[in-house]
């Protein structure tokens, strides 16, 4: 339990506006749900969460320790209230989610609170199989990333073991990740390789595309099949051989044929005119474990295909198109 004993400053305000900035990690609903508990109390006793504060006033918050924590990114699970999250698959090691687009997955500048990472500890964490204060404890941690404004499947590790596991069978290129994407125009031939060596600026947070090895280029590697037609557009199903930053979306772009919506790599007049200007029409629709090693915990997997339920733009653009 904590006390506080209200001061002018302080005097005039709502308990409940009062409560939020004195926890911030406590988020909005739980916190009407602890004044209505009466684990936020006025002189000793409930109180309304309208009620003006006067001078004087003692309250005693009946609150979890980790909710007066300072915030920052690493605690910052405890402020999501109801996780949002698209569980394709769930086991004692693994999570395979289906992020929507427009979440970050990691922190950034801008945001720290609602990430997809965060989203994934806070449902751990009140499903109570991870608790941040054990000694030794592992923080659950994504095995791969994807822009954004991409949508599709994102693979989280639940120990130590699984990240270890997951991230050299990436390397290894025993994960099979497929895209859909929508692209300006026909691309010839309708199915092929993009090939070429991806170029990385970090102040522009950009990539640029060049036929031959360049000075910290990567080599960038990328099958496509064009799967339909219409209206001016192309819907392309791809396979990744490399997973390189921005790969399909600058790919596209040097072959002439940008992904519509992509504000980065794309043409603004294009995507005003197509109604798609909030990201790029970009989705990590499929999953393929194909271990040709050991995989230990994660044997199970092997040969096990994972779809996403629903891409928004193939529904908008392409609707009737059966996605194999």
């Amino acid at each position: 339990m904590k006390e506080y004993l209200v001061g002018k400053n302080d005097a005039g305000q709502r308990l409940d506006r009062w409560l939020g900035k004195t926890v911030p990690l406590l988020p909005a609903p739980l916190a009407q749900k602890y004044i209505r508990l009466k684990r936020v109390k006025r002189n000793g006793k409930g109180a309304k969460r309208d009620v003006r504060l006067c001078v004087g006033d003692v309250l005693q918050l009946y609150i979890n320790d980790e909710f007066f924590e300072a915030p920052a990114p690493e605690n910052a699970f405890l402020s999501v209230f109801k996780p949002q999250l698209d569980i394709l698959y769930e086991d004692e090691h693994i999570l395979l989610v289906d992020k929507r687009p427009g979440l970050v997955v990691h922190p950034d500048e801008h945001e720290y609170v609602n990430t997809l990472i965060t989203h994934i500890q806070a449902y751990l964490y009140q499903k109570k199989e991870w608790d941040p204060r054990a000694e030794h404890a592992f923080t659950p941690a994504l095995c791969n990333r994807i822009d954004r404004n991409t949508g599709g499947i994102v693979i989280a590790a639940k120990n130590a073991e699984t990240l270890r596991i997951m991230n050299q069978k990436i390397r290894d290129r025993e994960v099979e990740k497929s895209y859909l994407c929508l692209i300006l125009g026909s691309i010839s031939p309708a199915e092929g390789k993009l090939e070429g060596y991806l170029l990385k600026d970090e102040v522009k947070k950009q990539v640029s595309v060049h036929k031959k090895p360049v000075p910290g280029g990567r080599t960038a590697v990328t099958l496509y099949r064009t799967l339909a037609r219409r209206n001016g557009l192309s819907l392309v199903a791809c396979r990744l051989v490399t997973g390189r930053t921005h790969q399909i979306r600058a790919q596209f772009a040097a072959a002439g044929h940008p992904l519509l919506g992509d504000g980065k790599y794309g043409r603004a007049k294009d995507n005003k005119r197509y109604g798609r200007t909030a990201g790029q029409a970009l989705c990590s629709y499929q999953l393929t474990f194909r271990f040709t090693t050991d995989a230990g915990c994660l044997e199970p997997l092997n040969g096990r295909t994972w779809t996403v339920d629903r891409v928004d733009f193939v529904e908008e653009y392409f609707p009737g198109v059966a996605l194999d």
